[in-house]
Order: C-alpha cells, then sequence, then structure tokens
C-alpha cells in the first residue's frame, strides 16, 4: 500500500473515531500506541468431554453425538446441522440451551460475508454486543477492524466474524465449558455454511473450543492448525493487545502469517483449476 493510500485510510479512520490505525512502515514493525481500556483476557480450563445429559437440549436423543477434531463436545442435532441461514438465526434468537439466555438482552449471531473466504472467531459478546446485536463494535471492535485494514481486509468484505458462544456471560467473563457446549452446533453450522478458507482464532477460549486441547497462546501462534479440514491460525484477542501493548507487535506478524498462508491457499487451488 503506498504512503499516499496510508494517509487517505488513516484520515478516513480518524473520521470515523478509529484510532489508531495500524500502519505497516517495515515489515515487523506496528504501531506502538494504542488505547487501554478493555479488560484482561483470563485463562481458560481445558473443555471437558460433555456427558449426554450435558448436552444441547435441542439435540435429538436418538442423535449420535458428533466427536470429531475440535468443537469436540457438541452434540450436533440433526435439525440445526441442516439449517440454512434463516432458519440458524431464528434458532439461534430463541435459544435457551445454557443459563446465559437468561441475563443476555439479545444473541449475537455473527456478521459478515456469509461466503466469506476468513472467518474470525472471538470467545463471546460485551456489553455494546449485547446492546447491537453484533459481535465486536466496542474498542475492541475497532481495534479488530484496524488490524482487518492492516492487511487489507475490511469487516463484511470475504470476512466473516463470529464467537463462541452468542450470549454474554455476565461480567464479560468468559464462557464456560458448558456454555461453549451447548453453543458449539450453532457455531459449527455457520462454519459449514460459509466454508471459509481460513479460519483465525482470537484468543485462547476461541482457540482451546475449536481445537478441541488445551494450549497456551505462545504455543499455538505461527503455525497452520486444522479444524475440521479448514487451515485454522491463532492470535491473541482485539481486548487483550489493548492492555497488553508488547503484544501487539506479535499479533502483527500472526496477521502478517495469515495473509501469506491465505495466499498461499489461493495460489493452490488456481493451480488445481
Amino acid at each position: 500500500m503506498s504512503e499516499k493510500s496510508v494517509q487517505r485510510q488513516a484520515e478516513m479512520l480518524r473520521e470515523m473515531g478509529i484510532t489508531p490505525l495500524w500502519r505497516r512502515r517495515i515489515p515487523a514493525a506496528v504501531d506502538a500506541v494504542m488505547v487501554a481500556t478493555a479488560a484482561p483476557e483470563a485463562v481458560v480450563a481445558p473443555v471437558p468431554q460433555a456427558t449426554a445429559a450435558e448436552m444441547n437440549p435441542m439435540a435429538d436423543a436418538a442423535q449420535p453425538i458428533v466427536r470429531e477434531p475440535g468443537l469436540q463436545t457438541v452434540a450436533v442435532s440433526g435439525k440445526v446441522s441442516a439449517m440454512d441461514w434463516p432458519a440458524l438465526r431464528q434458532c439461534v434468537a430463541a435459544c435457551t440451551a445454557c443459563a446465559l439466555h437468561q441475563t443476555r438482552k439479545q444473541t449475537v449471531f455473527g456478521v459478515g460475508d456469509e461466503q466469506a473466504d476468513w472467518l474470525f472467531v472471538g470467545e463471546g459478546p460485551g456489553a455494546d454486543e449485547d446492546a447491537q446485536g453484533e459481535p465486536f463494535v466496542g474498542q475492541a471492535g475497532k481495534l479488530l477492524d484496524n488490524m482487518l485494514a492492516a492487511i487489507e481486509l475490511r469487516r463484511g468484505q470475504k470476512v466473516y466474524i463470529a464467537n463462541i458462544v452468542k450470549c454474554r456471560p455476565p461480567g464479560n467473563r468468559n464462557p464456560e465449558p458448558d456454555e461453549a457446549t451447548a453453543c458449539a452446533g450453532y457455531l459449527q453450522r455457520q462454519i459449514e455454511l460459509i466454508r471459509p478458507r481460513l479460519i483465525v482464532a482470537l484468543g485462547k477460549v476461541a482457540a482451546v473450543n475449536l481445537l478441541g486441547r488445551d494450549a497456551s497462546i505462545s504455543s499455538l501462534r505461527g503455525a497452520v492448525h486444522q479444524y475440521r479440514g479448514i487451515p485454522l491460525i491463532v492470535t491473541y484477542h482485539p481486548a487483550y493487545l489493548l492492555r497488553t501493548l508488547h503484544d501487539k507487535a506479535k499479533a502483527w506478524e500472526d496477521l502478517c502469517f495469515a495473509r501469506e498462508t491465505m495466499r498461499g491457499l489461493v495460489a493452490e487451488e488456481t493451480a488445481t483449476l
């Protein structure tokens, strides 16, 4: 991106109140200035194997439990696994599968291009998301938009954004394992409908649930993992980056790695045509 384009983009984002912009000065350099306002990203326990009694009550009792790699505690209802977008949205909006429905204002389904190449998955809605019904609309959302812009992506254009759970956990805490289990079938169906080329897990909660194993972010970064045959890359959650300035450079490295991985995937697919 030329310097003139960078300046134009910075002016546009400044007018929208979305600053600072992540700028590529040199390949490994990023802005060190950012707003430190969000809550820290907490450590989550490993996702346990769920029993049949803990599964989503929407699931048909006769339906076999699916235990494939990633989101492996899911009991996928035959109904959910066959839903199209409108039916899935309606089902999520009416969901009472876990206790989170008791305190939500509304469900936060997900947003973006339903045939996206890129899928970004966070952990759960916060207060702003619960109020507006869209993921990543607060300070962390502004930073995520800047992160997307840094690799020439834009929300809604070949990009879809979702969370592990569709309802806000009280106090913006991390989702409990049983809450993630109750919602997992919905996210799984979204991924099946989108069929993204690449998934980016934002933070440990997303990584643990998508990969079905507990590990640190540092051990998962810089590698291409797999979710049901779809390449998956792990980086930090934007809310964590808002308070941990020194890890912003690492996140930039992850974004560059994701961009290069996507280019490789596209080139590979093109070569086989």
